[in-house]
């Protein structure tokens, strides 16, 4: 009897043990997401599950995830940092004067008839409403940038709502993939 009750108590600390680790791990270093709206198309589509890293500070074209003014999680691409100036001119982005290619849209754009992919703008124009992106905050924007809502709209985001960066898909199974 005293044999077999060790081995439950041995039994019950291991998945004690298993499930204080996966909460540890969920909380504090990963997270998975799920892609919600075709706001991020055609690098990201809807349904597609990713893995957040919760470890790291973002940089230039990250995609994050960051809690949203509307009480919801949005998965964007970080296109200014603090201290940036950002524009947009004739399909081209300008980041402090310099031009930045955006590969990742490049298949996206092939498939515009008519006008830009994203309108012309600059920061003053948008709810930032400064020349600059602020001290600790973040300027986003969607890849499907004719149906996002993102910092043009939202203005720009605290570093302290940003949960992660998110680069693999791992569901559906068939569209495994690291994405830039």
């Amino acid at each position: 009897m005293t044999k077999e009750k060790n081995e439950l108590w041995e039994w019950t600390k291991a998945l004690l043990i298993a499930i204080g680790l996966a909460a540890i791990i969920r909380y504090f270093l990963f997270a998975p997401i799920v892609v919600d709206g075709y706001s991020m198309m055609p690098t990201l589509h809807n349904g597609d599950r990713m893995i957040v890293n919760k470890l790291g500070k973002p940089k230039r074209f990250d995609i994050i995830v960051f809690h949203a003014p509307e009480q919801k999680d949005y998965i964007k691409r970080v296109i200014g940092l603090p201290g940036d100036t950002v524009e947009y001119r004739d399909d081209t982005l300008y980041i402090n004067g310099k031009p930045y290619a955006e590969p990742y849209l490049e298949a996206y754009k092939s498939q515009i008839l008519e006008g830009p992919l994203t309108e012309d703008f600059t920061l003053e124009e948008t709810p930032v409403g400064q020349k600059t992106v602020p001290e600790g905050e973040l300027f986003v924007m969607g890849d499907n940038r004719r149906s996002s809502k993102d910092s043009r709209h939202i203005g720009s985001i605290p570093l302290e709502k940003v949960i992660g960066d998110t680069n693999i898909v791992y569901w559906p199974f068939k569209d495994i993939r690291y994405v830039k």
